[in-house]
């Protein structure tokens, strides 16, 4: 190579490789830019009724968490509910306002404390980074109850018997890897109880493509392309869209058939991307006796829960959760009026029943 040459390959600055949502673009040479403003822009809908406040829950990874309650409590104890936003695993935030407003309807709707953590992103941290961090969530809540000098902010209103984690897209992939973790009854977090799981479209994967994915229109909200890209970023090196914590039906994932569970909600979009396989996900456990349900809300696309908190299909989503105990004719009755395909599982979940929301 002439001396030129050699000087022009080193001095070329690296050129974009990819680029998610305008918030992360990624480079030839591996580094990364990342925007200080989040890519739903709309405004924070706090009316002062429910207050929060952000928590150092890893310190060594500088993670916060974000924590939620109503300003005037239905109940001197609350149930804790996690909400793990998504973002492929590449980008999201608790503090960004889709996320926010989302639980502050959480917190006022349900009646609960909400916790939202945040987890560390691909592609500077690829998977199992974000699973690791979910869990770390978990032991942050145990600590918490186990203190001799707790955060009386948290610990006057919380009920550490009574707490559920749900998780949307890529949290929906993170509840679900914390629920085979963790196993039912949770026993290494007591005294917390986890009483059971909602997974909001949860984002799995796989080297087959499902028919929803195939099919699916390409200017959907969560495209196939952007799928593979989140994909490409995220998965652990060297390793396909097969691995086990990215498609739990995987050649060498875990069999769950022998994984005893706490109950499990799981909820889609008629127009996901996604949808089948969230459906065969809730199929086949139901099949091994495992206590799941599965909800899909017709014409509705992925995140439609976040995208706009406030519109009928997610107040209908908060009134599914609501209906986990009613009878099933009284839930079919209910979903019709709203559009909601409910295929009802059995057993039902009677552990979510539990948990009051209104």
């Amino acid at each position: 190579m002439s001396d030129m040459a050699a000087s022009a390959s080193i001095t070329t600055p690296p050129h974009e490789v990819d680029e998610c949502r305008g918030v992360l673009r990624v480079y030839s040479d591996g580094s990364t830019w990342r925007s200080s403003k989040p890519s739903f822009n709309v405004p924070v809908n706090g009316d002062g009724s429910i207050l929060w406040k952000d928590i150092v829950f890893d310190p060594v990874h500088d993670l916060q968490l974000r924590l939620y309650k109503p300003a005037s409590p239905s109940s001197p104890k609350l149930p804790v509910f996690y909400y793990i936003h998504g973002g492929g695993f590449c980008i999201g935030s608790r503090a960004w306002p889709n996320c926010q407003n989302y639980c502050f309807r959480l917190a006022s709707n349900l009646q609960a404390v909400v916790i939202s953590p945040d987890y560390r992103l691909a592609p500077e941290n690829r998977l199992p980074a974000a699973i690791e961090d979910g869990f770390m969530a978990m032991k942050w809540l145990q600590s918490q109850a186990l203190a001799n000098n707790p955060d009386p902010w948290l610990t006057d209103v919380a009920d550490f018997s009574k707490v559920f984690i749900s998780g949307d897209s890529a949290g929906g992939n993170i509840a679900h890897n914390l629920a085979v973790q963790l196993g039912a009854g949770s026993l290494d977090l007591a005294p917390v109880l986890v009483r059971g799981y909602v997974l909001l479209a949860p984002f799995f994967g796989g080297t087959v493509l499902t028919r929803s994915e195939a099919e699916g229109p390409k200017d959907a909200f969560l495209n196939l392309e952007l799928i593979d890209r989140f994909w490409r970023l995220s998965v652990p090196m060297g390793e396909t869209t097969d691995h086990p914590l990215i498609n739990p039906f995987g050649p060498v994932s875990r069999r769950l058939e022998q994984v005893n569970l706490d109950p499990i909600l799981v909820v889609v979009g008629g127009s996901d991307l996604l949808k089948d396989r969230g459906k065969e996900y809730a199929e086949r456990l139901k099949n091994w006796g495992k206590k799941i349900e599965y909800v899909e809300f017709e014409g509705q696309q992925h995140g439609f829960f976040t995208i706009d908190p406030n519109s009928e299909p997610a107040k209908a989503l908060m009134l599914a959760s609501n209906l986990i105990n009613k009878p099933r004719s009284t839930k079919r009755d209910i979903f019709m009026k709203h559009s909601i395909s409910y295929i009802p599982k059995t057993p039902s979940l009677s552990d979510l029943s539990n948990f009051q929301y209104q």
